[in-house]
């Protein structure tokens, strides 16, 4: 817990914190305007209920901001919903400017809001508390925030990944395996294997990528070793072609004018997994993009038989169920009955004339 005193500062001397690591997945970064964070915190991080609160309530002493002193500059790392909130209601042509309606406060109420009470610290100091505040609190950060504050912490302050997930309240495996997954799209970009503002989707489905390499086919197809590792270069250099195959089907390219393959996690990114595992399927994805069919083939012909086999019965029972009611009497039909009588008895002899010697077939008999 922070102890430092609490000080009143200028709400005009205060300025966001441009190394949010929430900023990134909204596109916005270290050149981001204040206007353009402000709209952004009104529009997605809930600053709306915030701004109420100030205008019947006041802003409230006992849970000042967190301030660091960077570069001569009042970096609010912690409350930047609640310093967006304040600039609005304390700076009318603002709101006005940006389109956004915010409640009506008297002079009274915005000359009090231009001083703002706060805390000095470090980012290293303050790291522990934010991280148990914020990470996994009411406000959740992404997969890929909570990475990039993960990464943060572990490279800049020398913090164990074990000692990290303490704090925010996650398991060591979950820290381990989101910062790996970080680790990796970053070396991809390093690489220029990658480059993240090319994704076909606006939206980054970070997720994709830490998930996916804890599956075993794309994990040996990447030469990953264990998380356990906590390499910042996960990916050997021999595999970085394939690095840049795995990312361009997991986020796709808008240059390239090339869709993600893996549009969701299930089944899109069980089946990448296991078209990779096959020398043909992986061959096949390269020549045609389609992720179905690659899937297709590299499923065994012994499985493919069996689920065939399975769902011809299921259908052939649907129809005897819908007999009584949906025949009706036409010789069309009754021709591709016998048709399909003809096909299930060929099937059935050489199914049996396969089947092991000395073994009896008695499925048909409990039918």
């Amino acid at each position: 817990m922070l102890t430092e005193p609490i000080e009143l500062f200028e709400l005009e001397e205060l300025t966001f914190d441009r190394q949010n690591p929430r900023l990134p997945e909204f596109d916005l970064g270290a050149e981001a305007t204040d206007e353009e964070i402000v709209r952004l915190l009104w529009e997605r991080m809930d600053v709306r209920e915030i701004a109420m609160s100030i205008a019947a309530s006041g802003f409230f002493s006992h849970e000042p901001l967190i301030v660091a002193l960077e570069e001569t500059k009042n970096v609010v790392i912690e409350g930047n919903r609640r310093l967006a909130a304040t600039k609005l209601l304390a700076n009318p042509s603002l709101s006005r400017k940006l389109k956004i309606s915010v409640p009506e406060i008297d002079d009274g109420a915005r000359e009090r809001l231009n001083q703002l009470p706060a805390m000095l610290a470090s980012r290293e100091a303050a790291w522990r508390y934010l991280g148990f505040k914020h990470v996994n609190g009411p406000a959740k950060w992404s997969s890929y925030a909570k990475s990039k504050y993960i990464a943060r912490v572990h490279q800049e302050y020398g913090v164990e990944l074990r000692e990290i997930a303490k704090q925010i309240g996650d398991t060591h495996k979950t820290v381990q395996r989101l910062y790996r997954g970080l680790m990796v799209i970053e070396q991809a970009e390093r690489e220029h294997v990658f480059d993240r503002e090319d994704r076909w989707k606006k939206h980054f489905s970070f997720s994709h990528m830490y998930t996916g390499l804890d599956y075993d086919g794309l994990s040996s197809f990447l030469g990953l070793s264990s998380v356990d590792a906590e390499e910042r270069e996960p990916v050997p250099a021999g595999r970085l072609d394939a690095l840049g195959e795995l990312c361009l089907w997991l986020y796709g390219s808008k240059k390239r004018k090339i869709e993600p393959l893996v549009r969701s996690q299930n089944p899109h990114l069980r089946q990448l997994d296991a078209v990779v595992r096959s020398k043909e399927a992986r061959g096949l994805l390269r020549r045609e993009g389609q992720l179905a069919h690659a899937f297709e083939v590299s499923r065994s012909t012994t499985r493919r038989f069996e689920e065939a086999l399975i769902q011809t019965k299921v259908e052939l029972q649907r129809a005897r169920g819908l007999l009584t009611v949906g025949y009706d009497g036409s010789e069309e039909l009754l021709r591709v009955a016998g048709s399909v009588a003809n096909l299930a008895d060929d099937l059935y002899e050489e199914m049996r004339r396969k089947h092991a010697p000395g073994s009896r077939a008695r499925w048909a008999e409990d039918e």
